[in-house]
């Protein structure tokens, strides 16, 4: 009787025990795990590193500063850069992280897809009307495919296009040509000379396959699609008084005028319910955004691009993001980098000041953009 009561008494200690005990394999169990991205070969070795200083070594003089403490302060730690330009203008009024803006170029990703939208849709492939049918059954629109980046659409696309229009198309935008003007250090990007062997004009219309694309070309294309058809020579000012004295330079008038309202509404679907949610809500600024996320194997690193632009209040500006990294990085993470960027400005009321439009002093005489007659 004695041996029962001390084994009951000691029960609630063994209990206790066994509960401690089991509690903590429990809790490694539930852990929280690493996040696993998508589109990413995790295995390496990617030589980008994962964090960096990125605005070390970057020349300021001829910045706007208020923009450039907006974005260091957003791209923070990452190993990437920001780049912001003037659509309206073509002026760079930043480069966080300049070596990188200006290295001659990085596979594009998804960003591409802009580049085959206007092309298809200026081939008569699609329009903004009708679906585009995948196969028998499966059909979608060009707003739905841009918002939701549909790899499949545009592979579809660029193998109905070909590759000699798509690299026509590609060099008008601005592809693989310098996007600026007497900016030191600038390199250009590059066009393949063949559809590339991995995935054909289907890859390279999808994830840019075979391009190299820097964020200085990117910034180009996204002001003609911000102000409706000119591409300008970006300029970057070295200090105050080429600011003071700075006029646009136009690099050629690019037409397709019917066609930038719905690759504005692509792009407004990627923020709203698309792959750039992560921009967010800006008030009273509407954003219109692009992502872009792969694996560069050729700098053995992983993408994330976002490149958008602002339509409300006193200042348009375009916002490229690039990151580069060993561990995932992605559009999505880029898109919350460039929203950051977007509400400090909001917030310190820069957006709401407008500025005086300066008169083009070169304007390009190319008559531009007719469909081919085949």
């Amino acid at each position: 009787m004695r041996t029962i009561r001390v084994l009951i008494l000691l029960l609630p200690v063994v209990l206790i025990q066994t509960d401690a005990a089991t509690a903590r394999p429990a809790a490694r169990k539930t852990a929280k795990k690493a996040p696993v991205y998508r589109g990413f070969n995790p295995s390496g070795p990617w030589l980008a590193p994962d964090y960096s200083n990125p605005a070390e070594g970057d020349q300021v003089d001829g910045d706007d500063l208020a923009v450039r403490r907006a974005a260091a302060a957003a791209l923070g730690p990452f190993n990437g850069t920001v780049v912001v330009t003037d659509p309206a203008t073509g002026r760079i009024l930043t480069m966080v992280n300049q070596k990188l803006a200006l290295k001659g170029g990085f596979q594009p990703c998804s960003t591409i897809k802009l580049v085959t939208a206007l092309a298809a849709m200026n081939e008569g492939i699609i329009s903004r009307a009708n679906d585009f049918h995948l196969s028998k059954s499966l059909k979608l629109d060009l707003v739905e495919a841009l918002a939701r980046s549909d790899n499949y659409y545009f592979a579809a696309l660029g193998r109905k296009l070909g590759f000699a229009r798509v690299s026509r198309y590609a060099r008008l935008l601005g592809l693989g040509e310098k996007a600026g003007w007497n900016v030191a250090g600038e390199e250009s990007g590059t066009l393949p000379a063949a559809p590339p062997k991995n995935g054909g004009v289907g890859m390279m219309t999808s994830f840019g396959e075979g391009i190299r694309l820097t964020p200085l070309e990117l910034a180009s294309l996204l002001g003609a699609i911000a102000n409706g058809g000119t591409l300008y020579h970006l300029q970057y000012p070295k200090n105050a008084v080429e600011q003071t004295y700075f006029r646009p330079r136009v690099k050629r008038r690019l037409g397709f005028d019917e066609y930038w309202s719905d690759l504005r509404e692509g792009m407004r679907g990627a923020i709203l319910y698309g792959t750039g949610r992560r921009a967010g809500y800006v008030t009273d600024e509407p954003i219109f955004g692009k992502t872009g996320t792969c694996t560069d194997y050729k700098q053995k690193s992983h993408m994330g691009w976002f490149g958008a632009f602002n339509e409300a209040g006193g200042r348009k500006l375009v916002v490229v993001v690039m990151l580069t990294g060993a561990k995932a990085v992605n559009g999505g993470v880029a898109s919350g980098i460039a929203g950051a960027l977007y509400r400090s400005l909001v917030d310190s009321h820069y957006l709401a000041n407008s500025s005086v439009p300066i008169p083009d002093t070169l304007v390009s005489t190319q008559k531009c953009c007719q469909r081919d007659a085949n």
